[in-house]
């Protein structure tokens, strides 16, 4: 589908039955008895770092079987390298830089078309759970679940109704990997001695200095997982006990790369590759696979690329529900099969407290980096990454210089523009081909595959996040969902009454429930009721990104309809991504930065960007300019550019504006700027603020006061920031 096509599709709320395709036309008139269940096993934090991917290190023997009786997909990656934007694209088959929850731990306000995939499941008769996790970037709706709990499974579907369950294993989290707690270790001594995992017979990648430390943190990742393991083997236990193997297509999976340094968080394969065993019983295959049903038999190794927005269209042909055209993912199994991808994509934008942007593309072969801060360093300060043992053993050996070859790479003062690695050759991606002309031409096309995806996506990754975040909810002021209204018709035929329930807000879902029981289940409506006599039906209605409405009541009595609410009718806000799409700020983004690397040359251009109407474009400029003007010369002529936008309309050209002048000896007029933008009332533009402050350092000790007093601010990413700038200017004497 064409960009500018699936932009302007449009859901309106009165007609929301309309965009939850039931099934195929192929199979219409399937009863959903007979479509296959699908139970997801994810877990977080983990490579393929699996016996039957070739691991002799690990112990993961229930996941070999499973393996063995089902496909081992070789080449599957996140899209990003952090769970809530890579399970953002999970739910919703969406690139998080097209719907706007690109950033680690936003609020993201998605397009009125964009749903929870399994919304479609459920409007076709599934019984879809989850068991726990969700870290969507947005509330998960009323509407996406039957059950969402600590104790959701299959077991709470009516008698014969096919289910999609998901359950999240946590215990491979990054935090366990420096658990070193009296029950954790506790869990791991109960491990038999060959489960074990012994640190000096840790084989650690090149980029990873060999001390008793790191092969500890190494062991126990892989001890964690070999727990897991066992967790996997107890949820297909409980399938079997109830006798569903046959009858039930099973899928393990990761959400990124193991939780260590240089992996979680960076989209370098370690951060991105992931693990995806699918075990399809028999009877499913032709299914699965119309066309080649032995493709799933068991033992079958697939080597497609596979991405993580594949997910839910891949859910949806295997149950046979149409794919909304608007999803970004392809299935790769099902009646709806797409043929394989070329290349694959991934993003990292701000992660927890530190920004960069950063994208990459990947063939089956080679690699692509293009990194929009090169003028950052990729071992910036992250709090809770910093717990990890052996990120405080890189720091410290970095500090002693007693690192050596790709183990300095992290600590680079400056990355550059691309990267460009042959996985194939290079499967650590610690050698840098992008200057080497012998790869001039892979380095060509890759660019350019990368640059117009960016395009045809709507890649927003590039607006800074104060003004994206305006964009999304002006004046930080949440949209509310309409509240349902009700409307009722009496059926000659059988003298019963029919109630439809829609939505003013464009793209609202209904969830309603009905008798007495204030505390039943929510079910999604899909289609028209026709409660009985002295029935009660309540309804409330959301939005993705939005709050959700109040709860609305309707009840019929003796035969004639009382309405208990009827909701007022509400003008929906135009959508960021409908405003957006209206102007040229992206293509103005991308030209801007394409200047990266000019040097000189592109001063005059970043002096005329100044004047630009976008606060995003003038923002660039500014950082362009701090990044190239180095000498006094051009960097007297850019300070006086600068100066004039010390009171910009936009707070974050103010703070790239002050920074550099502050960097620059101008610190007096500048300094203030960014002890103001820290009283601001926007979070992300206080973030800024404080960021700024950490990257001038010295200069930044007259601002101590609100530094101090910035340690209580309301938002946490801020105190993470504030305590390592109060560090080094504490430790340090004036």
């Amino acid at each position: 589908m064409k960009r500018r096509d699936f932009f302007q599709m449009m859901t309106g709320g009165a007609m929301v039955a309309a965009t939850l395709p039931r099934r195929s036309s192929a199979t219409e008139e399937r009863d959903p008895r007979e479509r296959p269940n699908i139970l997801w096993i994810s877990c977080e934090d983990m490579s393929p770092d699996i016996g039957c991917y070739g691991d002799k290190y690990a112990v993961t023997p229930t996941l070999d079987k499973l393996a063995a009786e089902g496909v081992r997909y070789a080449n599957v990656f996140s899209h990003a390298p952090v769970c809530a934007p890579a399970r953002s694209g999970i739910i919703t088959a969406m690139y998080p830089t097209t719907i706007g929850t690109h950033h680690m731990r936003c609020q993201g306000v998605p397009p009125a078309y964009v749903k929870c995939f399994p919304e479609y499941l459920r409007a076709a008769g599934y019984y879809c759970t989850n068991n726990v996790k969700t870290d969507y970037q947005f509330d998960p709706p009323l509407t996406a679940w039957d059950e969402n709990s600590s104790k959701a499974d299959w077991r709470g579907r009516e008698n014969g109704q096919p289910f999609f369950c998901v359950i999240n294993i946590t215990t491979t989290h990054e935090s366990q990997v420096r658990n070193h707690s009296k029950q954790m270790l506790d869990h791991i001594a109960r491990l038999a001695p060959h489960e074990k995992h012994d640190p000096a017979k840790a084989v650690l990648p090149p980029y990873y200095p060999d001390t008793p430390i790191v092969c500890r943190d190494w062991a126990q990742y892989y001890d964690i997982m070999t727990l897991m393991d066992k967790e996997v083997a107890d949820i297909l236990r409980q399938l079997a006990d109830d006798g569903l193997p046959e009858e039930t297509i099973v899928w393990f999976w990761a959400d990124h790369g193991r939780g260590l340094p240089r992996a979680k968080r960076w989209i370098y394969d370690s951060g991105t590759h992931v693990p995806l065993i699918i075990r399809v019983p028999q009877k499913l295959r032709k299914l699965a696979m119309p066309d080649n049903p032995d493709a799933v038999r068991p033992g079958s190794v697939n080597d497609d690329l596979i991405g993580f927005v594949d997910f839910g269209p891949t859910v949806l042909s295997l149950a046979d529900v149409k794919v909304p055209e608007y999803m970004q993912g392809r299935p790769f199994l099902g009646s709806q099969k797409a043929p394989p991808r070329q290349y694959l994509f991934a993003a990292r934008d701000r992660m927890d407290e530190a920004y960069d942007i950063i994208r990459a593309v990947r063939d089956t072969r080679y690699k692509y980096f293009r990194n929009f801060m090169p003028h950052l360093t990729y071992g910036q300060d992250i709090d809770y990454m910093n717990e990890m043992p052996t990120m405080q053993e890189m720091r410290r050996l970095h500090a002693e210089g007693r690192l050596v070859g790709p183990q300095k790479h992290y600590f680079l003062e400056t990355k550059p523009i691309e990267e460009l690695y042959d996985t194939e050759k290079d499967p650590h991606e610690v050698n840098n081909l992008s200057d080497d002309p012998q790869y001039k031409d892979v380095l060509e096309r890759m660019r350019n595959v990368l640059l117009d995806w960016m395009k045809e996506t709507g890649d927003v990754g590039l607006i800074p996040e104060p003004e994206f975040e305006e964009m999304k909810r002006t004046g930080g002021v949440w949209q509310k969902t309409a509240a349902p209204t009700f409307t009722a018709a009496l059926d000659t035929r059988s003298n019963k009454v029919k109630v439809t329930i829609a939505c003013a807000t464009p793209g609202a879902s209904i969830a309603y429930r009905t008798g007495n029981d204030e505390k039943g289940k929510w079910k999604l409506y899909a289609q028209s009721l026709t409660p009985g006599t002295g029935q009660v039906i309540r309804a409330r209605a959301c939005r993705l990104g939005f709050r959700d409405s109040e709860e609305v009541t309707f009840k019929v009595v003796e035969g004639a309809v009382a309405l208990q609410h009827i909701a007022p009718a509400v003008e929906a806000a135009p959508h960021w991504r409908e405003n957006l799409d209206k102007t040229d700020l992206l293509e103005r983004l991308r030209a801007i930065k394409a200047l990266d690397g000019s040097e000189a040359d592109a001063i005059p251009k970043y002096l005329d960007a100044l004047n630009d109407p976008y606060g995003s474009v003038r923002y660039w400029a500014a950082v362009g300019l701090h990044t190239v003007c180095l000498d006094s010369g051009t960097a007297e002529r850019a300070a006086s550019a600068l100066k004039k936008h010390l009171d910009d309309p936009s707070p974050i050209v103010r703070i790239a504006s002050a920074e550099a002048l502050c960097d620059w000896g101008q610190e007096a007029e500048a300094l203030p700027v960014l002890i103001e933008a820290m009283e601001d009332k926007s979070d992300t533009v206080r973030l800024n603020a404080v960021i700024a402050l950490g990257h001038i350092g010295e200069k930044a000790r007259p601002a101590l006061p609100q530094l101090r007093a910035a340690t209580k601010d309301s938002f946490g990413y801020v105190t993470r920031v504030v305590k390592y700038v109060l560090q080094r200017l504490e430790q340090t004497p004036a």
